[in-house]
């Protein structure tokens, strides 16, 4: 696979030379590979939002380098501007961001920074409209007056519209009910597969990760402990645990039988696939009786 963005030996220092020094990022070294689906997982403080900031230069590392398409983000400032049009962060509770007079010109605000035509602009402005599930008539309205599941899609719509290589969400489904969840997740996939975007998404929620993403990276004291699919990353139950985090609910019901004997494969992290995992054990089972 090919990497579009990675960090190299990336080290972040709060308040260096004060009493208050504190080290969030440590000689990281991570990659994402174009067009996957990306998770990040990690107990608050663990340093995850250090480095999603890094990734798109709002943040600037205190050693170590980021690199876009194998090159040093930092390297000019015109490479850093351009890098934070390529490389998009949707920050948590980002409808408390919006800020202009209607729907239209809130999404439109980041495409025209970037000096586009207004043809170009509206066409961006109504296709990251459609791909969150916005109508055109609900462009003219204020974002205001909107519900807090549509203000978040407006925001996620925002970024898009830049079209970003990258697009990193942090807890984007944060505070919402079943149905808003199911819908922002979807409006993602979407636009994962319409684009062959890189996505990757920040998360608490084991469960939300496990049946989304195609790869894990584990974020805990400012380092990256294991990384890889979600399956070899949950089999690291007690580590995670230790970490403040854990493995979905379906994951540890499966260790527990396979603790207590059942010949029942414990690596699944789906619903779908512990029906099947259980299914199977009971075939086995039965077909050895």
């Amino acid at each position: 696979m090919e990497a579009i963005i990675q960090t190299e030996k990336l080290s972040h220092i709060y308040s260096a030379g004060t009493p208050f020094e504190h080290g969030a990022l440590i000689d990281v070294d991570f990659t994402a590979y174009r067009g996957e689906y990306l998770g990040i997982i990690g107990h608050t403080g663990s340093g995850k939002s250090t480095l999603i900031q890094h990734l798109n230069g709002l943040l600037k590392p205190t050693s170590g380098r980021v690199l876009f398409e194998g090159k040093d983000i930092w390297e000019t400032k015109e490479r850093t501007h351009q890098t934070r049009f390529q490389v998009g962060l949707v920050f948590q509770y980002p409808e408390y961001q919006l800020f202009e007079e209607t729907v239209y010109k809130d999404i439109a605000f980041g495409p025209r920074n970037m000096k586009l035509s207004e043809a170009e602009i509206d066409r961006r402005v109504r296709e990251a409209a459609a791909f969150v599930g916005l109508s055109d008539a609900i462009l003219e309205q204020s974002p205001f007056e909107l519900s807090g599941g549509q203000k978040r899609r407006v925001a996620i719509a925002g970024v898009i519209a830049m079209e970003p290589s990258v697009l990193i969400l942090d807890e984007p489904t944060a505070g919402l009910d079943p149905v808003g969840v199911e819908n922002i997740l979807s409006n993602i996939h979407d636009y994962h597969v319409a684009k062959n975007a890189t996505i990757i998404i920040v998360s608490h929620s084991m469960e939300e990760v496990a049946r989304t993403v195609d790869r894990l990276v584990v974020v805990n004291d400012g380092r990256i402990p294991f990384a890889g699919a979600p399956c070899e990353v949950f089999a690291h139950e007690e580590e995670l645990i230790a970490m403040g985090l854990g493995v979905p609910q379906v994951t540890r019901v499966l260790h527990q039988l396979k603790k207590l004997g059942v010949d029942v494969d414990d690596t699944v992290y789906t619903m779908e696939q512990a029906k099947a995992a259980v299914m199977a054990a009971y075939r086995a089972r039965k077909g050895a009786v």
